[in-house]
């Protein structure tokens, strides 16, 4: 059984990636900042904290935890993500940084502090956006996010480089539309053609197995977005 980090575990795909993993019975370190339906659940084989990746404390907490608790980390899942759904011309300079902070800034601060932890044959699933895919279908009000999410996706490519000898290996999937409060928010009213479930079972098993024959890849996850 594996040694499974989910980030933005509250709600959406990443409760359920949570909830599936510790039902297969890995062990799961579910963070995020509201940590209460995941403590609702009383799962045995799921791990949490209250946990915002853009604050310093919070990640010193989480590196307090991986070196007294886990030995090794066999999966690290970066499902966190901030939106931002504003006109360019009405978005301040801090709600931009707000959205890099959570979306670009933590997402590396989390890999960072947990790749000494992870083998050769680890897995870092960075989930990313259609919307962050060169030449893919746009939305205005979404500049700082979907800008955001073209960033993890060359993150990714240049840490796959960086780790090809030593590991682990390092992929991101760019999700279309998917049944979740996220895109609620965004797009009040609309229905995505796949469950929060649906994406959730299938990265589950891409994070499990994945890395097997992918490294440094982008896989567009989508049936809606061009």
């Amino acid at each position: 059984m594996a040694n499974i980090i989910v980030t933005g575990s509250s709600r959406g795909i990443g409760f359920e990636l949570a909830k599936l993993f510790a039902d297969d019975g890995h062990q799961v370190l579910a963070l995020s900042r509201n940590e209460k339906p995941i403590a609702d659940l009383g799962h045995g084989n799921i791990h949490y904290f209250p946990f915002d990746l853009s604050k310093k404390e919070d990640l010193e907490r989480l590196e307090t935890f991986l070196n007294e608790k886990w030995s090794q980390v066999d999966v690290l899942i970066n499902n966190a993500g901030r939106l931002l759904n504003k006109p360019f011309l009405e978005t301040s300079s801090e709600e931009f940084k707000e959205v890099y902070d959570v979306n670009v800034f933590g997402v590396a601060e989390v890999t960072r502090l947990v790749l000494p932890k992870m083998k050769k044959d680890g897995h870092v699933v960075t989930i990313s956006s259609m919307g962050g895919v060169q030449g893919s279908m746009k939305f205005p009000g979404l500049s700082a996010y979907s800008s955001s999410k073209g960033a993890v996706i060359t993150m990714t490519e240049l840490w796959a480089e960086e780790f090809k000898e030593t590991g682990p290996s390092f992929n991101v999937l760019a999700l279309g539309a998917v049944q979740t409060e996220m895109l609620e928010e965004a797009f009040p009213g609309y229905q995505a053609p796949t469950t929060a479930l649906e994406m959730a079972t299938y990265i589950k098993e891409f994070s499990l197995t994945g890395h097997k024959i992918y490294n440094g890849k982008l896989l567009q996850v989508s049936n809606s977005t061009p």
